[in-house]
């Protein structure tokens, strides 16, 4: 349908029920929308959130926002089926469809974003966060782990005591710290977040694309220790995995024995 000026937009509903997009001029809008379970991911939801992200840039659009419908950004993973094979595939699967996406990608955090949230965030080149964000690993409390490079991007941006605390401790942060400490680039909502898309839009795309690849190739290596990616893999195998799985389906605190 158009609008005044020639511009035009363009709704697109995918065959996962809960991500929905629509094209505004050159940005496009992706919502994550399964507010009955806060916007908590599946390995089908990822597979889903991976497309929109690929058909927007496929179509055309020079910026890319990604928020959540209701009052959640993203809870995480659906820790219903978060120990199902092909979870962690289709989930760094799609953090990667947004780092290599060839046009900025905004994170409009318009509530919690937690754990698989917070990935979310990490991999948007940009955030804006609203009153209601917040930012927490909870990894910690139910015997999982998130890949080194969440570890490491989530350092870059807050500083390492900040990481540890995230991780180490469990601990959050609200809109407000998130912004002192540079996760969150500016304190606005949706709308806000979308007119800067607007205007980064208006932007030199060879420009963009050329800032964007050159941070990632600085800031990010382009592979690991094998002691990381060996303690990453043990957290999956553990015993531990399979106790915070059994004592949330009991609904009892997990008891570890780091193993």
């Amino acid at each position: 349908m158009s609008r005044p000026g020639g511009s035009t937009r363009r709704a697109v509903r995918h065959p996962v029920r809960v991500i929905s997009a629509e094209t505004r001029d050159r940005t496009s809008l992706i919502r994550i929308d399964r507010h009955e379970r806060r916007n908590a991911l599946d390995a089908e939801h990822c597979h889903a959130l991976r497309q929109a992200v690929e058909e927007a840039v496929a179509t055309g659009a020079r910026a890319v926002v990604v928020t959540g419908e209701g009052s959640s950004f993203c809870a995480g993973a659906d820790l219903d089926t978060v120990y199902d094979d092909g979870f962690r595939a289709a989930l760094y699967g799609m953090l990667a469809s947004i780092t290599s996406a060839p046009v900025p990608v905004v994170a409009a955090v318009n509530g919690p974003a937690i754990g698989a949230g917070t990935q979310i965030a990490l991999a948007c080149d940009l955030r804006v966060a609203a009153p209601a964000a917040v930012f927490a690993v909870p990894t910690a409390r139910n015997g999982l782990a998130v890949d080194p490079w969440t570890v490491r991007r989530l350092a870059l941006l807050t500083g390492g005591g900040p990481a540890r605390a995230l991780l180490l401790g469990a601990a959050s942060l609200d809109a407000e710290r998130a912004h002192a400490l540079g996760l969150v680039d500016r304190l606005a909502d949706l709308d806000a977040a979308l007119a800067w898309a607007a205007e980064i839009a208006t932007f030199a795309p060879l420009s963009l694309r050329y800032s964007k690849v050159a941070l990632e190739a600085m800031l990010e290596p382009g592979r690991w220790d094998s002691i990381v990616d060996e303690a990453f893999e043990a957290c999956w195998r553990s015993e531990d995995r399979v106790e915070g799985h059994r004592a949330r389906a009991q609904r009892r605190s997990p008891r570890f024995r780091g193993r």
